[in-house]
């Protein structure tokens, strides 16, 4: 058997597509796979799929293969343009690339499966290209996968920003929270970013009127781009945004404090804690530090924080009322910071309390910003919002990116999956 025939065998070529010849340079680890179309060969038209064009003129083309073995590959073409009585004269497609791509399908398919689990900089130095090519690789599957999505069936939506960059740069994220998937990533992080959801969410099939509950933080651009865009939806305050409002009081209260009372100088991380993920020394710590004698106003605080997480843990008609008396202790507590929070959940109070109607929890906006920040650290930041925002997608969007792989395959042609991140 010739090479060639080995060659024609492994990529799986049929007529008119045929392996001319091979060159392989040992010094500078290339192979080069030459590929023609036999005389008279015809060709489908790639606008009407017309059968039987024959060829006008060709052009040469050149694609990036996978590696043979450790050696780079490339495939160089005679591609034809054909002739079509009702079209005219277009470009013929081939079976082993897509359109304007310089790299075949198999090696954009060995791209996304990688794409999944590593940064496009280390692809980039594995494979052998600029990061820039391979950035184009995941932009077209994972746009492409995004056009094919349904939100016909979407209705309770949790939205949250994330930094993009170092900096005052964000990317908001808008979720599916019954099937915890993310729909729609947009720079910003105002109300206008509701309007660009609005939008995508209508492109993909879905109504605005069909959104009944959106999951947010206190912003006041969250909430009023809720109000102009989603009418019919009422707002439930993320739990987590909530208590954070209140440690971020608590620890104001802290760093006060400590210039008279220096026993509460690096104890921060111990206060923030919930009771059940402190250490035993941190648990020991705290018990010193709440003794009544000592009267620390951080320990007050502490217990007022503490308080404030029972609400979560009462039943639904007994939740206002006790949120009632959490807001009376806390406005009177004569802590200036526990106060003003306290005064915040009030500005806000329908939106805390929607919660025992709604049940959303943090936990799904939490699962997939935690996601995103590994996948931010694993790839030390991105150079664009648009490179974030696809990674979002491949990692969070349960998208099906796939690649028709055709004919350039010794398995039956068709479509095969690359499976993403759930």
């Amino acid at each position: 058997m010739q090479d060639t025939d080995l060659f024609q065998m492994a990529l799986g070529l049929f007529p008119p597509w045929l392996v001319e010849r091979c060159t392989f340079d040992p010094e500078q680890k290339q192979l080069d796979i030459y590929i023609d179309f036999s005389r008279g060969g015809e060709f489908p038209c790639p606008e009407c799929g017309r059968l039987g064009c024959k060829a006008y003129d060709t052009l040469n083309k050149v694609w990036r293969h996978l590696n043979f073995f450790q050696h780079v590959s490339y495939l160089h073409v005679r591609t034809p343009r054909v002739e079509c009585p009702t079209c005219g004269v277009k470009q013929a497609p081939v079976p082993w690339a897509r359109e304007a791509s310089g790299f075949t399908l198999l090696f954009e398919a060995f791209v996304m499966a990688m794409a999944k689990e590593m940064p496009v900089n280390a692809i980039a130095r594995l494979v052998g290209e600029h990061d820039t090519r391979i950035w184009r690789i995941l932009h077209h599957y994972v746009e492409k996968a995004r056009g094919e999505q349904d939100y016909s069936r979407v209705r309770t939506v949790g939205m949250d920003e994330t930094s993009s960059k170092r900096g005052h740069n964000y990317i908001t994220v808008f979720v599916d929270m019954d099937k915890s998937k993310v729909l729609f990533a947009t720079p910003g992080k105002d109300a206008a970013t509701l309007t660009a959801f609005k939008k995508d969410l209508e492109a993909h099939g879905g109504r605005a009127e069909n959104i009944k509950q959106a999951c947010c933080d206190m912003s006041p651009a969250f909430i009023r781009g809720i109000e102009d865009t989603f009418e019919n939806s009422s707002i439930t305050f993320d739990k987590f945004h909530i208590v954070k409002i209140i440690n971020e009081a608590l620890d104001e209260v802290r760093r006060i404090e400590q210039k008279t009372r220096p026993e509460l100088k690096k104890t921060r991380f111990a206060w923030l804690k919930n009771p059940r993920n402190l250490k035993a020394k941190q648990q020991s710590l705290i018990e010193t530090l709440s003794v009544p004698k000592l009267n620390l106003k951080t320990a007050k605080a502490y217990q007022i924080k503490l308080t404030f997480q029972d609400l979560y843990a009462q039943a639904k008609e007994k939740a206002e009322e006790f949120l009632k008396r959490w807001y009376f202790w806390a406005t009177h507590c004569r802590l200036q910071p526990m106060i003003d929070a306290a005064r915040t959940i009030k500005r806000h109070w329908d939106g805390v309390l929607a919660w025992f109607d709604s049940g959303i929890t943090n936990g799904v906006l939490e699962g997939i910003n935690s996601l995103i920040q590994a996948a931010k650290a694993k790839a030390r930041g991105y150079r664009s919002a648009r490179n974030l925002i696809t990674v979002v997608y491949l990692i969070a969007g349960k998208l099906n990116p796939y690649i028709n792989l055709g004919d350039l395959s010794p398995r039956p042609p068709g479509v095969y999956r690359i499976e993403a991140n759930g």
